[in-house]
């Protein structure tokens, strides 16, 4: 028995860990959907253009992906589950302070911080999730990533009935910020303390096949970025439709991704890791061939629930295969692999930008329909390799 196995042979994941990991994962994305809809409101007390507040935008982000790395290192030094509590409760709060924001170079500072924050969550959380499912020895990563998509759609859709309630947006973070306190301290109790073997090294430096576990999170990442920023331009661009529904596209994307990872599990105990990853990518790059192809209205939306339906799974399938590689202790990989992913969220949309300014938004679908190909060949060696 290693190191690792010993160290593991001490935790224990029941149905109230599986319930708690969901949960983590549900209070990330209620907070971050949180977030989102206050922006209008901050633009307008700042009284600031859209380039300033891209900057704006771009700190959380840096911040997010500088400090993955020392998250890595605090969950080894404290446990998940302290880590957790701790910043959980601190993203609340910030969403609070911000609410009350009305100097530009405060709101700056609070927004490091905020990423500095996401960041430690999302390493956290995912390393938290691995060693559950590991303990389990039950396919459940699927869902729960499912559950931040859950968390999203409930905390983007309560700000919303709480707006048109007449709630300030003061109120509604206050609102927000209880319920996740309250489900916090709920769940908190029933998540590992765990913190890597004493012979681990923290440092998520990656290396072996971490690396490319990274780099397909990163593509993988980066059709969710891409389709989030840049298929409202596509549609109103290229395919020349109102405004108005310029928010379709991703909204069948998610909705599409969310129903898929629900069913996630059970679908990858039936067809398989390796089909789930390559046939998913196969699927996901045919998905952007048939939104540039396609111009008819009401076959549109297909191409956007195959990008959904392809991509959904690849990322969980990814943590989940970590526990299987000696490459690298869990605790690093987990951390190397969310950094590497951030970026095809952070970076990703900005590069695609520079290109769709040089080559054209079709060019970039055309991209990124070339990226997911490549990725189903990628993902082929990895499964040969891992044997």
């Amino acid at each position: 028995m290693s190191v690792e196995e010993k160290y593991l042979s001490q935790f224990k994941a029941g149905t109230k860990e599986q319930y708690a990991a969901r949960c983590s994962f549900f209070l990330a994305g209620f907070t971050v959907a949180t977030w989102a809809p206050m922006i209008p409101a901050v633009k307008e007390r700042l009284q600031i253009g859209d380039d300033v507040l891209g900057m704006l935008l771009l700190c959380i982000g840096i911040s997010a992906f500088i400090f993955m790395p020392i998250a890595g290192i605090l969950n080894q030094k404290l446990g998940c589950k302290k880590i957790f509590r701790v910043c959980i409760i601190a993203f609340a709060l910030i969403l609070v302070v911000i609410s009350f924001l009305d100097n530009i170079w405060s709101f700056v500072a609070v927004l490091l911080l905020f990423g500095m924050v996401m960041g430690t969550v999302d390493v956290t959380m995912n390393m938290n999730s691995v060693i559950v499912e590991k303990l389990s020895q039950k396919r459940i990563m699927s869902s729960m990533h499912a559950m931040w998509s859950v968390g999203c759609f409930c905390g983007a859709g309560l700000f919303s009935v709480l707006a048109k309630a007449g709630l300030a947006i003061v109120t509604i973070a206050i609102i927000h910020c209880a319920i996740i306190c309250v489900l916090a301290f709920a769940a908190s109790p029933y998540f590992l303390a765990y913190k890597g073997a004493s012979n681990e090294k923290p440092v998520a430096i990656p290396r072996g096949i971490v690396v490319l576990f990274g780099i397909l999170a990163c593509i993988s990442f980066l059709a969710e970025g891409a389709v989030m920023d840049w298929s409202g331009v596509f549609l109103t661009e290229a395919k020349g439709l109102d405004l108005s529904l310029a928010g379709i596209g991703y909204a069948i994307f998610s909705v599409a991704m969310l129903v898929i990872r629900f069913i996630g599990d059970k679908a990858v105990q039936v067809i398989g890791e390796q089909r789930i990853c390559v046939f998913g990518a196969v699927i996901a790059g045919i998905g952007f061939l048939l939104v540039v192809l396609i111009d008819n209205f009401y076959l549109m939306p297909l191409g956007f629930i195959l990008i959904g339906l392809g991509a959904a799974n690849i990322v969980p399938v990814l943590y989940s295969l970590l526990k299987n590689q000696n490459d690298m202790p869990i605790n690093a990989a987990v951390t190397a692999i969310t950094c590497m992913g951030y970026t095809g969220v952070i970076l990703g949309p900005a590069v695609l930008g520079f290109i769709a300014h040089g080559a054209g938004i079709t060019f970039v679908f055309y991209l990124l329909a070339a990226l997911f190909m490549m990725e189903a060949v990628l993902a082929k060696y990895i499964f040969n390799k891992l044997g």
